[in-house]
């Protein structure tokens, strides 16, 4: 398409475009072709967030009530008019998904566009990047609704790409103390054999094959390797058949066993007696689960089953190259589909049309891997341009797109596989970089400057340090390999305690004064006072899970029951609707949830009858145009969500009304897809979800039946299915917290059953708990403590499913109402008058359309109006922006 490009005339503040570049500043582009207007353009050559380079290239926006300013629900360019105008949209509530600012970027080099997973404020863009807001409709991954040009016809420069550094950086000559490293890693075994998992005696398998590959990169033949490699032949079904001998086996465990054997000149099709090459051949996927009956493990055709992320494809082809084994064609194929257009490799396997965020490590096993494939040739020459511009000025390469530091990790692998390649100078800068990082005891950090050693990051270090890499190790040389690490680190510098993630930090974290505020929580960004009270009852339900800070849920639970106000003088009813004909079932079934939980009467909580509400909100039948507050007969009013549904059934069965939600109770069941999964949104959209499925799951579980108990079998066999291979499960920001959190309660249902995929998640949940307490939102992306992803990680790391979930409160004290500061909202109790302006608004990390309302009772009827007049498709992940808030 040819676009008309018009560039904004920019306020005297803000960037000419001509300051932005291919690599200096970022650019962002606004289609307001549907309102008769241009495609605009703007730059920041300084960017911060994905907000302010709007702001700064001259636009201005306005959010909305409900959400705050961070969900952009209009855009105008400088003093014009602001579209959509306010007589087809008011902005009071998140607009539907139907009609909305959808909001895509581009990295470098990327010549299509990719649908963003953060919302414009929590969005960092890097140098050379372009943005592009698009006005219509899109579904909650993107593979609709984007921008009719692409990113190189808005591109600074006239889309010219950044260029090729060509050229290896100049940096010091540096060598790896390689004898220093693998005697570290020696270090780190116990009973010379095997590592273990920190705090806890059972073997780590995945970080023993780490130790393995070093030892024979570092020191070739030897006593140790033999014990190592001993111990993992004897453990080859536990590790590569965690669910029996007779399942398909974890592809990732088999082949990187396979490759262990392969460096040790042992045999991979007899390997503590198991075939692996067989294993691997006789388990490739026939098809993705858009099939009638999908078969578990499988996300597409030529997956390698249980493979779940493109490091375990990779070292399953690779397995089965250097096993002299003819790969099949479709994993190739598989392979390649990974590939993102600018020749970065994603470490997740996706299919075609999903987003593809490449990251240099995985990027470097896959361009090894395809080296030794023949006809892959354009794929590798990809990959290796890929390469070369994502190396920094000190050799380094980041971890994932946007980091601003050195990861050992993707350094590490890049290097393997640019010397491969046959890119030495490039590779020499990397492995200079790589001995700056080197501690003093010979181990390497997972990142630039880290001081506590980790095995994860220094096995592939050593490799690289060595001038060897997976495909060409052995001991017959001095040579040896790394394998390849996409997964979250897992012997993190400062780990939890125990198994799971560390309950006492986390809810440290969720109580500490800067984020519990006067028995409130506030999300973050600028705005009013408002409290967000979804993620209140959240945090309430962490607490009581854990029971160990009784004294903080007291306060939580008193504010919500008392009439407790936040800045902007809410209480709970006005966040319900409690009373009025536009009540928000979820919402209802939420706080009257809460009330159960903790043994106060659902019947008067926060001064209202919330189960009686709850009845009154049973939808007879659908709404008729214009009417959208009622998806079916026995949904509940303005409930977009599955999780809106699960939750106001759970509160309707614990309060003895189970003949009341029976209706609602036959809708649920009757979302449910046949491969046992749930939509998210209501009417379905035909996505399946973690999250949603886990919490559907949980209702049909206390509402019991027959035919609700097979519902709950299928379900819980389709969350074990989706797991990944580091234990954690895809939700929408990724490999997301907040579903593996959901999934532990989830299958927590049937724990003897499901205990080996119980333990993989809560193990990947202590590797996301950050110093504070506080846990990531996902695997990838942007580091850091998120209250709402922290609120779910506690509460589900206990497993007890919310509808059985019960604390007593009784021996706890009155929590006192500390006086507000400068920076905290002022929080009204009952009796009070005073006032409270700042504070921060309630962005909603995407829990369905009603997750925190944000007006009074009165107002309402034009929330509801809103509704009515603009549908029901709302957006359930909030532009993608972080772990799962729900309602």
């Amino acid at each position: 398409m040819s676009v008309t490009l018009v560039t904004v005339v920019t306020p005297a503040a803000a960037d000419p475009v001509e300051d932005c570049t291919g690599t200096k500043g970022a650019v962002v582009a606004v289609d307001f072709g549907p309102f008769g207007g241009e495609v605009e353009r703007g730059c920041d050559a300084t960017p911060t967030t994905g907000y302010e380079l709007l702001r700064e290239a001259g636009f201005t926006t306005e959010g909305t009530e409900h959400d705050g300013p961070a969900f952009i629900c209009r855009i105008g360019l400088g003093t014009g008019t602001q579209y959509p105008t306010t007589d087809k949209e008011s902005c009071v509530l998140t607009p539907p998904a139907t009609a909305y600012w959808s909001y895509w970027i581009a990295s470098p080099g990327q010549k299509k566009w990719t649908y963003s997973q953060y919302g414009a404020m929590d969005r960092k863009p890097k140098d050379g990047d372009v943005d592009a807001w698009v006005f219509g409709g899109t579904d909650i991954g993107g593979t609709t609704g984007k921008p009719t040009f692409t990113p190189d016809e808005v591109r600074a420069g006239g889309g010219t790409e950044p260029p090729d550094p060509g050229n290896p950086p100049t940096v010091p000559a540096g060598e790896i103390d390689v004898a220093a490293a693998a005697a570290w890693v020696g270090g780190t075994l116990q009973d010379g054999e095997r590592v273990v998992g920190e705090g806890t005696d059972a073997p780590d398998y995945l970080l023993t094959t780490e130790a393995a590959y070093a030892l024979a990169a570092g020191d070739g033949a030897s006593a140790t390797l033999d014990k190592v490699t001993a111990f993992l032949a004897a453990h080859t079904g536990d590790y590569a058949y965690p669910s029996g001998t007779d399942q398909a086996p974890d592809a990732t465990a088999a082949a990187r066993l396979a490759l262990v054997a392969e460096a040790t000149e042992a045999d991979p099709r007899d390997f503590g007696g198991h075939d692996l090459i067989a294993a691997l051949l006789d388990n490739v996927c026939a098809a993705g689960p858009d099939a009638g009956e999908p078969t578990p493990g499988c996300t597409a055709k030529g997956d390698f089953r249980n493979a779940t992320y493109g490091d375990g494809q990779a070292l399953a082809l690779l397995a089965l190259l250097r096993a002299g084994a003819v790969p099949p064609a479709e994993s190739v194929e598989r392979l390649i589909q990974l590939q993102c257009d600018d020749g970065g490799v994603t470490g997740i396997l996706i299919r075609p049309g999903e987003n593809c965020d490449g990251d240099p490590a995985t990027t470097g096993l896959v361009a090894l891997v395809l080296h030794e494939v023949s006809g892959q040739e354009a794929a590798v020459a990809k990959a290796r341009a890929y390469l070369k511009k994502a190396q920094g000025e000190n050799g380094s390469y980041p971890g994932y797109t946007g980091a601003t530091t050195g990861s050992v990790n993707a350094t590490a692998y890049a290097a393997q596989a640019l010397r491969a390649l046959g890119d030495t100078a490039h590779a020499d800068a990397a492995v200079s970089w790589l001995s700056r990082e080197q501690l003093d005891g010979g181990g390497f950090g997972f990142e630039e400057g880290a001081t506590d050693p980790a095995l994860y990051a220094t096995g592939p270090a050593v490799l690289a340090g060595a001038g060897t890499d997976l495909a060409r190790l052995t001991t017959k040389k001095p040579d040896p390999t790394g394998p390849p690490t996409t997964g979250p680190p897992t012997d993190d510098p400062t780990p939890p305690a125990g198994e799971g993630p560390d309950l006492k930090k986390g809810v440290a974290y969720l109580t500490k004064g800067t984020n519990l505020k006067q028995g409130q929580y506030y999300t973050a960004g600028p705005g009013s006072a408002r409290a967000d009270f979804g993620l209140t009852i959240d945090g309430a339900y962490a607490l009581a899970a854990t029971g160990l800070n009784d004294d903080k849920l007291r306060g939580i639970v008193d504010f919500l029951d008392e009439g407790g106000k936040d800045g902007d003088g809410r209480t709970l009813q006005d966040w319900t609707g409690t009373g009025t004909e536009y009540a928000l079932g979820g919402s209802l079934g939420k706080a009257a949830l809460l009330a159960q939980v903790v043994g106060r009467d659902p019947r008067a909580f926060g001064g209202q009858d919330l189960i009686t509400a709850l009845e009154k909100s049973v939808c007879t039948g659908p709404s008729e145009a214009p009417d959208r507050s009622c998806a079916a007969r026995g949904a509940y009013t303005y409930a977009p969500s599955v999780f809106s549904q699960s939750l106001a059934i759970m509160a309707q069965v614990r309060a003895g009304e189970k003949n009341a939600a029976g209706e609602p109770i036959a809708y649920l069941e009757s979302l449910q897809h046949d491969s046992g999964a749930w939509p998210s949104l209501i009417p379905a959209t035909g996505d399946s979800d973690v999250d949603s499925t886990a919490i559907a799951a949980m209702a049909l579980g206390l509402a019991g039946g027959e035919k609700a108990d097979k519902a709950v079998d299928k379900a819980l066999s389709w969350i074990a299915g989706k797991q990944l291979s580091d234990g954690g499960f895809p939700g929408a920001a990724g490999n997301s917290v907040n579903s593996a959190a959901l999934a532990v309660q989830g299958l927590s249902l049937d724990a003897k059953r499901y205990a080996a995929e119980i333990a993989k998640a809560r193990k990947f949940l202590a590797g996301q708990q950050n110093t504070d307490g506080g846990f990531n939102v996902a695997e990838e992306g942007q580091r850091g403590s998120d209250l709402r992803a922290s609120t779910q990680a506690v509460s589900g790391t206990t497993g007890v499913s919310f509808g059985t979930l019960e604390r007593s409160l009784t021996g706890t004290a009155p929590q006192p109402v500390p006086s507000p500061d400068a920076s905290t909202p002022t929080i009204i109790t009952p009796g009070d008058t005073a006032g409270g302006a700042g504070g921060i608004v309630d962005t909603d990390g995407g829990g369905g359309a009603l997750a925190s309302t944000g007006a009074q009772v009165g107002a309402l009827v034009g929330l509801a109006a809103l509704l009515v007049a603009t549908g029901w498709r709302t957006v359930v992940v909030a532009h993608r922006r972080a772990a799962g808030g729900r309602i």
